[in-house]
């Protein structure tokens, strides 16, 4: 498998439905509340941005505008982030 299609198994599997939940999440929190802070906002938005590149990364995948190397190193910042938020 390249590191491609692992990266983009990884986005789609892993990290696009956890950035998903957070949002949801957040929404939830703030709709609760029915105030949010600034900083509630902002780490909404950068959940949000997060979020949108991943799926931009994906269609990059699918469009093959992304090369095999480019993709391992993506690959290894995202599973050193997953790692690091697991523990």
């Amino acid at each position: 498998m390249s590191n491609s299609e692992k990266l983009k198994n990884f986005l789609t599997q892993e990290i696009i439905p956890d950035l998903e939940e957070a949002i949801d999440e957040m929404f939830a929190f703030i709709e609760k509340a029915k105030m949010a802070s600034i900083a509630d906002k902002e780490e909404l938005q950068e959940l949000q941005e997060m979020h949108a590149e991943c799926k931009e990364i994906v269609v990059e995948i699918e469009a093959g505008e992304m090369n095999d190397q480019e993709a391992g190193d993506i690959l290894s910042e995202f599973v050193e982030m997953k790692t690091a938020d697991d523990e």
